[in-house]
């Protein structure tokens, strides 16, 4: 089971398309609510370059936004 962690916002409607598509694809990851924890908003800019949510990451790699292909292509499907 590859890594996943997805940074968002609960008020963010890309983000939880984002955590349902992942849902029905049987994958489990990692929320991280990024308007609660300062550090991990600073770690996803870190990470990203960007502020905005969702960013999700699949074994170190980043996906700025909810793109389902390189979802797909990251997570093997």
């Amino acid at each position: 089971m590859k890594e996943v962690k997805i940074y968002s916002t609960p008020s963010c409607p890309y983000c939880r398309m984002a955590k349902d598509y992942l849902k029905e694809k049987g994958v489990e990851y990692q929320d991280i609510d990024v308007s609660s924890d300062q550090d991990a908003l600073r770690e996803m800019i870190s990470l990203s370059g960007q502020m905005g949510v969702p960013v999700i990451i699949v074994e170190g790699q980043v996906i700025n936004g909810f793109d389902k292909s390189k979802i797909d292509s990251f997570i093997g499907q």
